[in-house]
């Protein structure tokens, strides 16, 4: 007789049918494969109207015996604002605070419902830790924090009093947490410094890509004509922040090389998906005279973007030295994707050594144009001739959502046996 499912409890703002952040995928992998695992997960989510993009593209790989609840919530800077303006206390510590009262309500109700033995919570909305807190604190059961990224850093959040209350809550969550989970291995050991007491229950939980989305995405359609016959084409998929990932020199770089007649428009093509500041990549695409060099796309169905992600000629990841400590969830899609990789961060940073561990070495500085306009030309002209490195095979089946899972369901196992 098979044993019957443990159980866990998970808040997650990022749940279908949230579209346009590649967030959602870490929570619906886990979703998917915990069952398989021996672990039923209980979704405690926002309601729809919280999001500001909605599709029913993932929705159907919710398994549908999934128990999953929708709070109540709002979007502070669209439901409450007046002409624009809000209170800023009520987007403390994010805009999306609103969730907390009916979320956590919701979640001890599922608590007694269900009797799940571990709660977990992800970043990188706030309020999910807050939720997360309050249940563990009002049942009694351990708690997983998933911080993902860094919370409170040196300059982030620049407003001093959000900074203080991600200050507060991250010592909060890592004290009354029983693990605290990071991304990249460089977040982990900024925190283990942080809090040496709490240094042992400090783990690493890398994101991945989905295997089961890639063969269904090549079934689909089997062959991988490019994006622009004839023109290459160079695909940087996902959000482009001002800051985190400022694409300022790569134009003024791609201005350079136009001047210097290494690249036209019917050659070369910069193509942004779904980068959400389409206005400031066309503002400086102008600037640097080469707006004809770049194209901004909207969101596409998930697996409408794996396939953009296979037949554009290379792919673009984008990530500043200040974000050295994390990892563009994109990147591990782009390893499965099997294309050449061009990187655009600091070699000191997880961004480029995951990277470069996979045997993709084409690098350079997201802050230098000079360095870009030296690096650009010869990685194109090495995708053109075909020799261009692509991910090993063994870096690519490590980072397999299957795999993240499996480790999941270990660091549940662990918290909840203590």
């Amino acid at each position: 007789m098979s044993q019957p499912l443990r159980r866990v409890l998970m808040v997650a703002y990022h749940f279908p049918p949230l579209a346009g952040s590649s967030g959602i995928q870490r929570t619906l992998r886990f979703v998917q494969h915990l069952p398989a695992l021996g672990w039923q997960p209980l979704v405690l989510t926002a309601h729809p109207r919280a999001y500001e993009r909605t599709s029913s593209d993932l929705l159907a790989e919710v398994p549908p015996s999934t128990v999953v609840r929708r709070a109540f919530a709002l979007d502070t800077a669209r439901h409450l604002s007046f002409k624009g303006r809000y209170v800023g206390a009520m987007a403390r510590p994010d805009r999306w605070m609103s969730w907390r009262f009916d979320g956590v309500r919701q979640g001890l109700q599922l608590v007694r419902e269900f009797r799940p033995e571990v709660i977990w919570s992800t970043f990188p909305v706030p309020t999910a830790h807050v939720i997360g807190a309050a249940l563990q604190q009002r049942s009694g059961l351990p708690w997983v924090a998933d911080f993902r990224d860094p919370m409170a850093q040196d300059g982030y959040p620049s407003d001093p009093v959000l900074w203080s209350a991600f200050d507060r809550l991250e010592r909060q969550t890592v004290a009354q947490a029983r693990l605290s989970v990071f991304t990249t291995p460089g977040a982990a050991r900024e925190y283990q410094r942080r809090y040496p007491g709490r240094a042992a229950d400090i783990r690493v939980l890398e994101n991945g890509f989905d295997e089961e989305s890639f063969q269904a995405a090549e079934r689909a359609e089997p062959a991988t004509p490019p994006l622009h016959p004839g023109r290459f084409t160079l695909l940087h998929s996902g959000i482009v922040y001002p800051e985190e990932r400022d694409p300022g020199p790569l134009m003024q770089a791609l201005g350079q090389l136009r001047r210097a007649g290494r690249l036209q428009a019917d050659g070369f093509c910069l193509r942004f998906r779904a980068a959400a500041h389409e206005g400031l990549l066309h503002r400086l695409a102008a600037e640097h005279g080469v707006a004809d060099l770049i194209e901004t796309q909207p969101p596409l169905a998930y697996a409408e973007a794996l396939q953009e992600m296979r037949r554009a000629d290379a792919l673009l990841v984008m990530q500043s030295s200040g974000c050295n400590e994390q990892i563009p969830a994109k990147t591990y899609e782009y390893l499965r994707a099997g294309r050449p990789v061009l990187c655009l961060s600091d070699p000191a940073g997880d961004t480029a050594g995951v990277l470069r561990d996979a045997g993709l070495t084409s690098l350079a500085r997201l802050d230098d144009a000079a360095d870009i306009a030296r690096v650009l030309p010869a990685f194109v002209d090495e995708v053109r001739a075909g020799t261009a490195p692509r991910a090993a095979d063994d870096a690519v089946r490590q980072a397999s959502r299957r795999g993240r899972s499996e480790a999941f369901a270990r660091m549940l196992a662990e918290a909840a046996g203590r």
